[in-house]
């Protein structure tokens, strides 16, 4: 075969027609991928409906969904959780790491700070607002188990404690996301394919992905990314609520009208927000974020002690190294209220989670080489997570561990006010936990807006320009699935909905591991179309 004949047969091999495998319909300006929009619309108006009218008895079925997966698939979620890190981290130093996305000749779209910014904000920013505290104080105290049951206020449960924390908010975490978004913005931008879920699986399924198979595969995407944004809102206006509560002495009651309230607060700058798009919306907050975030963490740093930061950050590095390879073994585990608790549940949450987090990095990410990709969304963010976690979680760990305010009077009494708990024994206690609340509120909108730009391209059949009034629809449906469950069903609501969005790892777990044969061969293709061309 010539070299011109087989250029042009690579050239062909992902050459198709995506508008002969949609049926768009158009109402009210709507730009609508017909089969996706309308079965997960209904879908979810069935599981709201059904959740206010029941909450209890719906809360009792999707936990036990959620018990069964996690028991049943535990080792499934770990060695999968594996597998995604050490395939990124192959890719970063294989030669297709130079593979640019979009072309030789992409250039990026953000600054490497806006786009980094983003992608953290979007990826995790919230929790780490949330966890950084709780989790290693709760592990220290043996609140909800212990890593490996190591022994509670121990020495040996600080390390534990740290080294846990991380696990869980590294590396895997981040691999999983990166999967998600390197598959997609490789067949978006080199492949020419539609920014959706489907489109991943091109190499394996050929055609097929733009008819049912494909339509299943967006639907659960939609699904996963609407409930585990409307469930992080709703929890996340109580956690909201907790600290105004906490901040004002009860002057601002932490009572439903005040989460509702929160929820409308936030629900309308997101909506400001995606009408002034990426560039004008999402990155401008997430850069605001990122400044704030910056400015609490370098006060915490000083005003904790040099010393206390450094001793921990040396803990938490270590103990990362020490535990990574312990806690990702499933063989003989003993440890089941923390195994199945935290590990799996966090696997199959970010999994739950990927195709939004990784749809919105992708989105962002035209121009980046594969390896600066993969180096950015795996590496970089685990760095920054390391010191975050050994500024705020080693202060608490220290307040805990030394009898200092009620982190050491009384360990986790609520994990909503365990960070304001820890700033409360710094100096400008009152400072500090509005600049946090605000931190939290705006993190919040951040995710709904890039939310609702996931779940608008997935349901215009992977369009990066849909109108305006489809994002708009999806912001206020997250707002609305957020506040009507909180008001009919109130814990017992978001408890199911965060249940059933769990309850998506496990299949999203097989597509991931999928999405990983296809990366390799989208990438090989990729390359051996590149070497053609320079002998052409």
């Amino acid at each position: 075969m010539s070299e011109n004949q087989d250029l042009k047969e690579l050239k062909e091999e992902y050459d198709t027609d995506y508008q002969a495998g949609q049926d768009n319909i158009n109402p009210m300006g709507l730009d609508i991928h017909n089969p996706v929009f309308i079965i997960a619309a209904v879908l979810i108006l069935v599981f709201v409906v059904g959740t206010i009218m029941v909450p209890g008895p719906a809360g009792a079925a999707m936990g036990n969904l959620r018990s069964f997966f996690e028991t049943n698939f535990d080792f499934a979620f770990l060695v999968a959780g594996n597998l995604f890190v050490l395939f990124c981290l192959t890719l970063i130093f294989l030669p297709i790491g130079k593979i640019r996305l979009g072309g030789e000749s992409a250039k990026p779209e953000f600054s490497t700070l806006s786009w980094f910014s983003m992608l953290f904000a979007a990826g995790m920013g919230i929790g780490l607002m949330f966890w950084a505290v709780a989790e290693p104080v709760g592990y220290y105290t043996e609140w909800f188990g212990t890593p490996l049951n190591v022994e509670g206020f121990s020495p040996a449960a600080e390390r534990a404690a740290m080294g846990a924390t991380m696990y869980h908010w590294g590396l895997h975490p981040w691999a999983i996301y990166g999967v998600v978004a390197l598959a997609l913005a490789f067949f978006t931008y080199n492949k020419g394919l539609p920014l959706t879920i489907r489109s991943t699986f091109y190499p394996l399924l050929g055609e097929r992905v733009w008819g049912p198979i494909g339509h299943v595969i967006d639907i659960l995407a939609v699904l996963a990314t609407l409930f585990g944004l409307a469930t992080s809102l709703g929890f996340g206006a109580q956690q909201a609520a907790a600290g105004l509560d906490y901040l004002t002495n009860g002057a601002i009651e932490a009572n439903l009208a005040t989460q509702i309230g929160i929820i409308i607060g936030v629900t309308f700058l997101a909506l400001i927000s995606v009408m002034r798009g990426i560039h004008g919306g999402v990155k401008i907050l997430s850069n605001i974020n990122i400044a704030m975030a910056g400015v609490l963490l370098l006060f915490v740093i000083l005003v904790g002690g040099l010393a206390t930061f450094f001793s921990y950050l040396f803990t938490t590095t270590t103990s990362y190294a020490q535990y990574i390879f312990p806690l990702s073994n499933p063989v003989g585990r003993e440890d089941e209220t923390f195994y199945h608790g935290w590990t799996i549940f966090y696997w199959a949450w970010w999994i739950s989670w990927s195709p939004f987090v990784g749809m919105f990095i992708a989105r962002v990410s035209k121009g980046r080489t594969v390896r600066e990709f993969l180096t950015a969304v795996l590496i970089i963010p685990t760095v920054v997570t390391v010191v975050w976690m050994s500024a705020l979680g080693g202060n608490g760990l220290q307040q805990a561990a030394e009898g200092i305010g009620v982190l050491g009077s009384d360990g986790i009494t609520n994990a909503d006010l365990s960070l304001f708990h820890m700033l409360d024994n710094l100096p400008l206690a009152n400072i500090t936990a509005f600049v946090a609340i605000i931190l939290v509120l705006v993190f919040f909108v951040t995710s709904s807006d890039s939310g609702s730009l996931v779940i608008d391209s997935i349901t215009a059949g992977g369009k990066l320009d849909a109108p305006q009034a489809q994002r708009v629809f999806w912001v206020v449906i997250e707002g609305l699935i957020a506040a009507v469950l909180l008001f009919g069903g109130g814990d017992d609501g978001l408890t199911a909905l965060q249940n059933a969005s769990i309850a998506t790892g496990f299949p999203f777990a097989v597509i991931l591991l999928l999405m990983c044969v296809s990366i390799v061969k989208g990438l090989t293709h990729e390359r051996k179309l590149l070497a053609a061309q320079k002998q052409a």
